[in-house]
């Protein structure tokens, strides 16, 4: 695929973005509506994607999430229509949960990459995933996914000049993770469980001397693909394979012709260099500052991924609720 350079400016467009899904959805913290939270911090985020010089296209759509209003739907064009043909990936709140329980973690997404530079899971809904950090990325190899979590924590542990019982894992806390859990600390790995949000968990893992040294599990196959272009632009590795949790979901991947045993590289979900990565936190969380709110004016804390020149901007915005009269 032939790469059309996007404008180097275009993380600090997207995350005016996140700014907006984030101060909209943070009203709802700890109020337990979580579909009303989604639908608010949706057409935030849809707003101002509109409002972008691109000609943009969303690649993973929230059809995923059941019961929610669907405002950006697989295939939906964003921005103007002027600019660089981009694909487009988002999530208004990735850790409803959190957000609607008032804990911490929750945040707001958003990717691009050029046109046909993303690959789209639909119909696969899960996705087992290991992600490393760039001191580690040379020595991750695709057994790792198949091997006991003992050896591959040895590997890692190896590369980073660390004792395997200094490693922290992160993991979301299901049911379908207890054997994992066990191997982990049978290993003497230390394990970070989370209720939800695994996007948050892929950046921490592989950010450079983070506070995670790896992430572990099965999650959602789309927040693989978006985690995907946040672990690129930190130079990291990621290992993945779709996971189906129901015979009607395995059914779905056989008639659609996607393999179930095909181990994924980052470059199988997203290809080349032209990609930008935006976080902005909604809730306080190891990650990023939440949103937080004084009178007619709010702050929001962010981060802005560049995949092409590895660079890393932390930003500290203060908004103006209220128009002076």
């Amino acid at each position: 695929m032939s790469e059309q350079r996007l404008s180097p400016n275009m993380g600090l467009d997207l995350v005016r973005a996140t700014e907006a899904a984030a101060l909209a959805a943070a009203r709802w913290m700890g109020l337990g509506l979580r579909q009303e939270a989604d639908t608010a911090a949706s057409a935030a985020m849809a707003a101002a994607l509109d409002n972008l010089e691109i000609d943009g296209r969303i690649v993973i759509g929230e059809e995923r999430r059941r019961g929610s209003l669907i405002t950006l739907p697989t295939g939906r064009a964003v921005g103007t229509g002027r600019g660089l043909p981009v694909d487009v990936v988002v999530d208004a709140i990735d850790g409803r949960r959190q957000l609607a329980q008032g804990r911490p973690g929750a945040i707001t997404v958003a990717a691009v990459a050029n046109r046909g530079g993303m690959w789209s899971p639909t119909p696969a809904a899960y996705m087992e995933k290991l992600i490393v950090n760039r001191q580690v990325a040379p020595a991750l190899v695709p057994e790792c996914l198949d091997a006991p979590a003992a050896w591959t924590l040895g590997l890692i542990g190896r590369a980073k000049a660390k004792p395997v019982r200094d490693l922290v894992v992160f993991v979301l806390e299901r049911p379908r993770h207890a054997d994992l859990i066990d191997e982990i600390r049978a290993a003497g790995a230390r394990v970070m469980l989370a209720d939800d949000g695994d996007v948050s968990g892929a950046v921490l893992a592989a950010t450079p001397d983070g506070p995670v040294d790896a992430l572990m599990g099965i999650g959602g196959a789309a927040e693989g693909v978006i985690a995907a272009c946040a672990v690129k632009a930190l130079g990291g590795a990621m290992l993945a394979r779709l996971a189906p949790q129901s015979d009607a979901e395995r059914a779905a991947l056989a008639a659609a012709k996607l393999s179930q045993q095909r181990i994924l590289t980052l470059d199988d979900l997203v290809l080349g260099d032209q990609i930008f990565f935006v976080v902005t936190g909604i809730t306080d969380g190891l990650l990023l500052k939440g949103v937080h709110y004084d009178g007619d004016r709010a702050d929001t804390n962010s981060l802005i991924l560049r995949s092409e020149t590895r660079t890393r901007r932390l930003i500290f915005a203060e908004h103006l609720l209220v128009p002076r009269q």
